[in-house]
């Protein structure tokens, strides 16, 4: 395949206690049309079956797949431990609970091959049944909310040297996508729904309608949105 031969795209997951959203998350990989992948797993102090599950991927995977552990550190640090040890010209940090379309990586692939001053690519995706459709990249837009799923494909050319934040945790990636704007780096729409967030992971874990931020403020998991929203803002001097 012709794609084989282009460059190659790490595939950095984090998981925490997911073995069978981890499984599904990796057959998707293994239905992909892009061929010329690492998959970099880093196990953030699991307590589950998983290790059981990621060494019956290594038959499946050969060569392709690594697998990394740590303590439970939380998933930025995960991400940032598998991007140290990734080779890629391309970073995708795919959360365990995500499964991709077939045709996932060569879309976004493609799409920043055509589109050079991009410096990553996003897509609409479903959570659960929710569509989350989005809209083409804008800056003033980003500034006043997250709404690119941290599963992009990204230039490494271009991932910011302090990486993820580890201090953040909650929103890490409006976070990191305004710390990319802040260096000139902005991204691209794909205008498809190439991946599903199952939910229930340790990172984009739940959601609310938006009325309810407004209406139910006293919320304790709003609360905690709106905290997190200001500790963002702060950061990136953002008024």
């Amino acid at each position: 395949m012709y794609y084989a031969l282009c460059a190659m795209i790490s595939i950095i997951i984090p998981v925490y206690n997911q073995a069978k959203k981890l499984s599904q998350c990796l057959d998707s990989i293994l239905r992909q049309t892009y061929s010329n992948y690492e998959i970099i797993i880093v196990n953030d102090g699991s307590t589950d079956n998983i290790e059981k599950v990621m060494q019956q991927q290594i038959t499946t995977f050969g060569n392709k797949l690594s697998i990394i552990g740590q303590g439970n550190k939380g998933a930025p640090s995960a991400r940032n431990k598998g991007f140290s040890k990734s080779q890629g010209e391309y970073i995708l940090f795919c959360d365990a609970d995500a499964i991709l379309k077939p045709q996932a990586l060569e879309v976004m692939f493609k799409t920043l091959q055509g589109n050079p001053k991009a410096s990553y690519a996003y897509s609409s995706f479903l959570w659960g049944r929710k569509l989350f459709r989005l809209w083409p990249f804008n800056a003033k837009k980003l500034k006043t909310m997250p709404y690119i799923h941290s599963t992009s494909l990204i230039r490494r050319e271009h991932f910011p040297a302090v990486s993820w934040d580890e201090s953040i945790k909650k929103l890490q990636d409006w976070d990191l996508w305004l710390t990319m704007l802040e260096q000139g780096h902005i991204g691209i729409w794909i205008n498809q729904v190439l991946f599903t967030i199952s939910g229930g992971g340790y990172t984009m874990s739940s959601w609310l309608p938006s009325f309810t931020y407004k209406l139910l403020p006293f919320l304790p998991s709003v609360k905690k949105y709106n905290k997190a929203v200001e500790i963002i803002k702060e950061k990136h001097k953002i008024t």
